[in-house]
């Protein structure tokens, strides 16, 4: 927080060290080269083998510049579905709308998980795949609770000539403390967020094609051999400016936190409270997603209990416990979806552990039960009669009292586990703020 506030963002730098095209960046030049070189060492990588562009904005804009410079416009992309785990930035659309850059320029086929198991279908994902004929293979998902077999993607995108690209922005710092499959064994190009920007990719040439592979496969295959020089320009000039010096100087700093032993220790522990997590919904009789998880995050599917995602994250929201409505497999709309994702990164910073996360559970459960009550007494099946009765007292109602009190022991545990960085002592309510 403090290298992201600084006096680095009042400096412009269009380029990259050392070659940029305004003058005055020379101390610029060595927080970006000290970045690169901590993203390196953070996920143990061979500086002659891999290189890092720290730059784009986020990781949309790192996603696109990724497609920008590994394919050309209409060719074809394949990756997870949204409603199974994937990405809006993974080739998302609906049949009314192309939904994001990377279906609007491209044309995108998704793959799918199990209905049975709920795990990734490499099997039909390759088969798919010799149909489809996709330049581009996207592995990774923003709400997909197991680990990637890296290997069976990358044996798919060889076998059809295709790029392979890995997508970690939810599991980054679990991979960097060997945690979780390491798709630098595999992957052309990675890219990750968690809270900062990082996007590595190796000096690669076209070792992952077939050696039959005609020209036609690959346009502009020469330049291909240089793929560090075609993402750097994807970055810039193609997709965005002069880059943000003061994130740059907070991505070195949580990288240097991600490189202590510290880290592994608190990645193990992640793990094992999502675990922990997922197995005390499951003995209150919920379904989840995949049954369980191999890494930080859980996905409860709210269907067979006949809630939505959107009813409990506004009740959550009420009495101060952050989640999210998101799609379950099956799911038609991401407005109103039948889940709600959940991740113990956050309360893993607080210091909890099993214990706490077990209290944190009993919550989350007593959350979905009174939003039975409160669907019950709003009479209809409408998000805003079902805030209504949440936020507001109706004679002969209890479900508004019972938010309330739920809400107070909620903060009462909170209160308990400081903020990283913060001292809550100091922040005061900004003027004119409701207490509800």
């Amino acid at each position: 927080m403090e290298a992201n506030g600084s006096i680095l963002t009042n400096k412009y730098s269009e380029g990259l060290p050392n070659a940029r095209y305004y003058g005055g960046n020379e101390y610029i030049d060595e927080l970006e080269v000290l970045c690169r070189k901590r993203a390196l060492q953070a996920f143990n990588l061979d500086p002659a083998k891999w290189g890092v562009n720290v730059q784009p904005y986020s990781g949309s804009t790192a996603n696109f510049a990724a497609l920008t410079a590994l394919i050309q416009p209409n060719d074809r992309l394949m990756g997870l579905g949204l409603p199974d785990g994937g990405h809006l930035t993974h080739g998302y659309y609906t049949a009314k709308k192309k939904m994001t850059a990377s279906s609007i320029y491209f044309q995108s086929f998704p793959y799918a998980i199990h209905p049975e198991t709920n795990l990734i279908d490499y099997e039909k994902l390759a088969s798919q795949a010799k149909i489809f004929k996709p330049r581009l293979i996207i592995c990774g998902a923003s709400a997909y609770p197991r680990d990637w077999d890296y290997a069976n993607l990358k044996a798919t995108a060889e076998k059809e000539g295709a790029w392979l690209m890995a997508d970690i922005a939810h599991t980054s710092g679990l991979i960097a403390a060997q945690e979780l499959n390491n798709p630098f064994e595999y992957c052309d190009v990675v890219t990750t967020t968690t809270q900062v920007q990082i996007y590595l990719f190796p000096e690669s040439e076209l070792k992952h094609l077939p050696t039959d592979t005609k020209l036609s496969v690959v346009p502009d295959l020469e330049n291909a051999k240089d793929l560090e020089k075609r993402v750097n320009d994807a970055v810039f000039p193609a997709c965005q400016g002069g880059p943000h010096n003061n994130t740059i100087a907070a991505i070195a700093t949580a990288l240097l936190q991600v490189s202590q032993p510290s880290w592994k220790a608190y990645a193990k522990q992640v793990i094992a409270n999502a675990r922990t997590l997922a197995d005390a919904l499951v003995a209150h009789g919920y379904k989840l997603q995949t049954a369980g998880t191999d890494n930080h995050l859980v996905l409860w599917d709210l269907r067979p209990i006949g809630l939505t995602g959107s009813k409990v994250e506004k009740v959550c929201d009420l009495m101060g416990i952050t989640i999210n409505k998101n799609a379950v497999s099956g799911d038609a709309s991401a407005q109103v979806p039948g889940g709600i994702r959940l991740g113990t990164s956050a309360l893993t910073s607080r210091d909890m552990r099993e214990e706490d996360i077990k209290v944190v559970a009993d919550f989350l459960h007593r959350a979905v039960q009174l939003s039975l009550l409160l669907q019950k007494e709003a009479g209809s099946k409408l998000l805003k009669d079902f805030v209504r009765v949440a936020t507001v007292q109706e004679e002969g109602k209890e479900g508004f009292a019972l938010v309330r009190q739920l809400r107070d022991e909620v903060r009462a545990f909170a209160s308990k586990w400081p903020l990283p960085g913060v001292d809550v002592s100091t922040i005061q309510k900004p003027e004119g703020l409701i207490e509800h």
